[in-house]
């Protein structure tokens, strides 16, 4: 389960002395214990794999918001510090899916849900984002959907 392995990685990390993977570590666990307390039901709380995930997909994207703001602000010591949290976090994630692989799953999921226009674009990106749950960003998934769709609706 990720709370051990982050136990594990934080007693590494303290020994190494390693302060970004410290800092990253601990708002990781505090974001997942913070979740747990949403989550209790008669005063226990055990995340789901699904869960602890999309905890983890949460904190990268607030990295990523950060270092898109921290740039237009002309803050470079504040993007390194973000941007190594984003890749301390990306070691708990799975592994990202190719652009081709995406491609691939919005094809079938079109196919599947009989999409032909760019209206279909809910129906589309519901399925696609759950086969790519934690493989791709959620932004990536729109894009490539739009793209799709608006090349259907055009006459080949």
């Amino acid at each position: 389960m990720l709370k051990e392995t982050l136990a594990q990685d934080l007693k590494e990390a303290m020994r190494a002395k390693h302060d970004a993977r410290l800092r990253t570590i601990r708002s990781l666990r505090a974001a997942l214990l913070e979740k747990e307390i949403e989550e209790r039901q008669g005063g226990i709380a055990v995340l789901t794999e699904d869960q602890e995930l999309a905890v983890v997909q949460k904190q990268a994207k607030q990295r990523r918001d950060a270092i898109e703001q921290y740039r237009a602000a002309g803050r470079d010591d504040l993007v390194v510090r973000e941007s190594e949290e984003l890749e301390i976090l990306q070691g708990y994630l799975p592994q990202q899916a190719s652009e081709d692989e995406i491609r691939r799953i919005v094809h079938e999921v079109i196919v599947a849900t009989g999409a032909a226009s760019p209206r279909d674009m809910g129906r589309v990106m519901g399925e696609a984002v759950k086969r790519l749950r934690g493989k791709a960003e959620g932004r990536r998934i729109q894009q490539l959907v739009q793209e799709i769709l608006q090349g259907l609706k055009q006459p080949s």
